[in-house]
């Protein structure tokens, strides 16, 4: 009996402690969850971030993050300093967007001052921009050099010191495409309706890019950014609904160009200029030469050079001009040694996608040349489109288009007018 009443004793003493336990841990987590509701009041009201029912992020004027887990960040970042956290988040996207610029970014009542900014009107201005759109950006300025203040301030975010250049950058070129340009090395394809060379109705096809090497900052006495690439670039032209060849053949290719080029350019404030070196070949193709047995096939090859300068006249026009000179073209094709190429293009109406997070821009390119091989006489190109990228103004960009051109034709036919109407989509910078 003795045995049986200190166990009872024991398990009821258990039952009464469990009790006790149990009372106190439920105390203390409803303290906790006190404490995190208030905690979580607090950050509401300091980060201005409230949730509705969807679980979705507001904020007033500005209709989206580029971080949308930012809500989710630990309370304890906000702690101790605002700014200190703005100016880490926006230092990271910059520098992620950006980085081969080394863009210094501080921030004082939500108010960003940016340093080292490149000597590029084009390049600063997408980075502002960028910037004003990102959460909490009150304003953004333009800063010419860190106080010892801000310099003190900054000592946990400031950018090492690195070599004045960067290998392989990949976010933009310092010299903008010419968009218009027959034998620019993008990714495009094209319906053509008129044309009475290559057929009347016709796909131009394209695969070409240029590829950044070496980018040098601060060169020369303007403090501009020289950059090293690399041009490759394949166009080949299918004359479509060949149903009176003797294969019977959907399509036929007419005409292929090949181009491998070295640019070397410069760019300070809205200028820019680019030298380049270059090869280019046509071949005819091989449908064509079974479709048309006897006809004569040269081999129209060159090796050329051009100078071409830039003018940014506004955000939304642009201007250039520059003259070439062939070195040396093959003895079946021979071509006089000199050329001048001239344009413009012109953008407008540009759009911030808040929900998508991309900029879009009608645009209007104009490309026109001159040979001396074809008597100084014009050929013009022209696109009306709209383009979509992710850096305003910068950066690869996707692009839909009409066009028309009036000139001399390609390839082996390159002394012989034509003209035709496009339309068609292009990638690149």
């Amino acid at each position: 009996m003795k045995f049986y009443s200190i166990i009872s004793i024991a398990c009821l003493s258990m039952i009464l402690n469990g009790y006790s336990w149990s009372e106190e841990i439920h105390h203390i987590e409803s303290e906790d969850l006190s404490h995190l509701e208030k905690k979580q009041l607090i950050h509401e009201e300091r980060v201005g971030v409230f949730l509705d029912e969807s679980e979705l992020i507001t904020k007033s004027e500005k209709k989206d993050y580029m971080l949308s887990k930012i809500a989710t960040i630990a309370d304890e970042y906000f702690e101790d300093s605002t700014d200190s956290y703005l100016e880490g988040y926006i230092q990271a996207l910059v520098d992620v967007h950006y980085y081969e610029f080394n863009v210094g970014v501080y921030v004082n009542d939500r108010k960003v001052t940016l340093y080292n900014l490149p000597n590029n009107a084009l390049l600063t201005n997408s980075i502002v921009t960028f910037v004003e759109n990102l959460p909490e950006v009150q304003s953004v300025e333009k800063g010419e050099t860190i106080t010892d203040e801000e310099e003190e301030d900054k000592e946990q975010h400031i950018i090492r010191k690195q070599v004045s250049g960067i290998w392989f950058p990949q976010s933009t070129v310092v010299f903008q495409p010419l968009i218009a340009d027959p034998r620019e090395p993008l990714y495009s394809a094209d319906f053509r309706y008129g044309d009475h060379i290559m057929g009347k109705y016709s796909i131009g096809v394209s695969l070409g890019d240029t590829f950044p090497i070496f980018r040098w900052r601060n060169v020369f006495h303007w403090k501009g950014d020289l950059q090293i690439d690399i041009q490759a670039g394949v166009w080949s032209v299918f004359k479509m609904g060949a149903y009176d060849n003797p294969n019977h053949e959907i399509s036929e290719l007419v005409n292929t160009d090949y181009l491998v080029g070295i640019p070397l350019s410069y760019a300070v404030n809205r200028w820019s200029f680019r030298y380049r070196i270059y090869h280019i070949s046509s071949h005819l193709g091989d449908e064509f030469l079974v479709n048309h047995p006897g006809f004569a096939r040269k081999n129209p090859s060159m090796e050329a050079m051009d100078l071409i300068t830039s003018y940014q006249v506004t955000d939304g026009v642009r201007l250039y001009f520059g003259p070439g000179w062939v070195m040396h073209s093959d003895d079946t094709y021979k071509l006089k040694p000199f050329y001048i190429e001239w344009g413009g293009e012109f953008r407008h109406f540009g759009h911030l996608s808040y929900y998508h997070r991309i900029y879009g821009t009608p645009f209007l390119a104009i490309f026109v040349s001159n040979w001396q091989t074809n008597h100084w006489q014009c050929s013009l190109n022209s696109q009306l489109g709209y383009e979509w990228s992710k850096l305003q103004g910068v950066g690869r960009k996707v692009r839909v288009y009409i066009g028309y051109y009036n000139g001399y034709s390609e390839g082996q036919f390159f002394k012989e007018r034509t003209s035709y109407g496009t339309c068609g989509f292009s990638y690149g910078f």
